[in-house]
């Protein structure tokens, strides 16, 4: 069995960030993508080793697993050892049983599979011996494909338009869901295997999010927040009034119920958004403003 040098197939270094890795996959992926090239096997087969070593790199825990590999495997080259000379078994038996498992029911990625290679079958799952368990598997393997949509889409749900295995569909991307979500589009990939977008929300500086609460802030004149008055808070569906009591505290916190992102299984049903106030200190005072706000200042509380 052959090494695969997964950063080299992506062309990218082994310090790369999560950003880069992310950015010269999609650059391959559409370079490589079936569409684009019906009918070459080079291309396909590129564009499965590309997916594949994406697969590995894009989550923490596989690729903690693959630099482990690779460092015993480096060093054993470094030492002058053949390629085909690295005892594959001996590596695998001493981190049986520590790492193995990352197969599970929520990423259809991980595990074993007929599409993936050998070499990650061997780093990633058990491999495949019994025809049931090879035809479950094979059901949940896939090809991955970002896609970028806005903050308000997430917020309301949104349409994609793909080109696949020459046909076009309409794909809608749920409400709620957030970046990193995975859309799953049944028989849409090459061979007809399962498609799955990568959601990637690309405006999210406005609001925080933690599940389905949003987080902002809002900045008020010191003299709101002394007298009391009203402001305008910013919200996913537009601005609303919020109505500031007198003697409001710095940095305190005001929760707008069921304002925050919807929930991807019940879309009407919303968590909270919750503002926090930061006072604005006006840069320039009229001589009585000034006036008033020293005389202000020499009364007692």
């Amino acid at each position: 069995m052959d090494y695969k040098d997964y950063y080299k197939i992506l062309g990218v270094e082994r310090k790369s960030s999560a950003d880069e890795i992310r950015t010269a996959y999609r650059k391959l992926a559409m370079q490589f993508h079936p569409d684009k090239n019906p009918g070459d096997k080079k291309a396909e087969d590129k564009f499965k080793e590309i997916n594949e070593a994406y697969q590995v790199l894009s989550d923490d825990k596989k690729r903690a697993r693959y630099d482990q590999l690779g460092s015993a495997y480096s060093d054993f080259r470094t030492k002058g050892g053949r390629p085909g000379d690295f005892q594959w078994d001996d590596w695998f038996q001493q981190q049986q049983g520590s790492q193995r498992g990352y197969g599970n029911a929520g990423d259809p990625f991980a595990g074993a599979g007929g599409n993936f290679s050998d070499f990650f079958r061997s780093i990633f799952g058990e491999a495949v011996r019994s025809s049931a368990r090879n035809q479950a598997m094979q059901q949940q393997q896939g090809y991955q494909q970002e896609v970028d949509i806005s903050f308000q889409e997430a917020y309301e749900g949104t349409m994609r338009q793909l080109q696949t295995n020459g046909r076009k569909l309409q794909v809608r991307i749920p409400a709620g869901v957030k970046t990193g979500s995975k859309v799953r589009v049944a028989g849409a990939g090459p061979e007809g295997l399962d498609l799955y977008l990568i959601v990637n929300i690309t405006d999210e500086s406005l609001f925080e999010r933690e599940g389905q609460d949003l987080y902002t802030t809002s900045a008020l004149s010191v003299f709101t927040i002394i007298l009391g008055g009203d402001t305008e808070v910013e919200t996913p569906t537009g601005k609303v009034k919020l109505s500031i009591p007198a003697g409001t505290q710095v940095d305190q916190v005001f929760r707008l119920a069921g304002r925050g992102m919807p929930h991807l299984k019940n879309a009407n049903t919303k968590g909270d958004l919750f503002v926090k106030l930061k006072v604005q200190i006006p840069k320039y005072l009229s001589s009585k403003q000034i006036e008033l706000i020293e005389e202000a200042s020499r009364i007692k509380f």
